[in-house]
């Protein structure tokens, strides 16, 4: 049994933003136009899901019995220089202090196909 696979490298990285669902269409504009990137961007996935721990605000009822925030998570894998840009056209489209980032490396990506 042969599989082709591809070794690891660091030529990507998993941009991930964490935020308010009641922000998800801004962000999603905003990456959409970043003027450095060229006209088509991404692709980009997003994720719904939750956020718990010391710290996090429960706005709504729901939310306060659950012990859980709403949270919109959107990865973008995209070459490491980048992050930097990218972060900070964010910063300047669409300033939140409830907007978090971080990157990890990409080992090893492909296609099933």
């Amino acid at each position: 049994m042969t599989t082709e696979f591809t070794a690891p490298t660091a030529a990507l990285c998993l941009l991930t933003l964490s935020l308010p669902p009641a922000l998800e269409e801004s962000l999603l504009d905003a990456l959409q136009t970043l003027p450095a990137l060229g006209p088509t961007p991404g692709p980009f996935t997003v994720w719904q899901g939750q956020l718990l721990g010391p710290g996090v605000a429960l706005v709504s009822a729901m939310e306060q019995v659950q012990g859980r925030a709403k949270r919109c998570l959107v990865q973008w894998p995209l070459p490491p220089a980048d992050v930097p840009a990218v972060v900070q056209a964010l910063r300047d489209t669409l300033r939140h202090p409830d907007v978090h980032w971080w990157s990890t490396p990409v080992l090893a990506h492909g296609s099933l196909a």
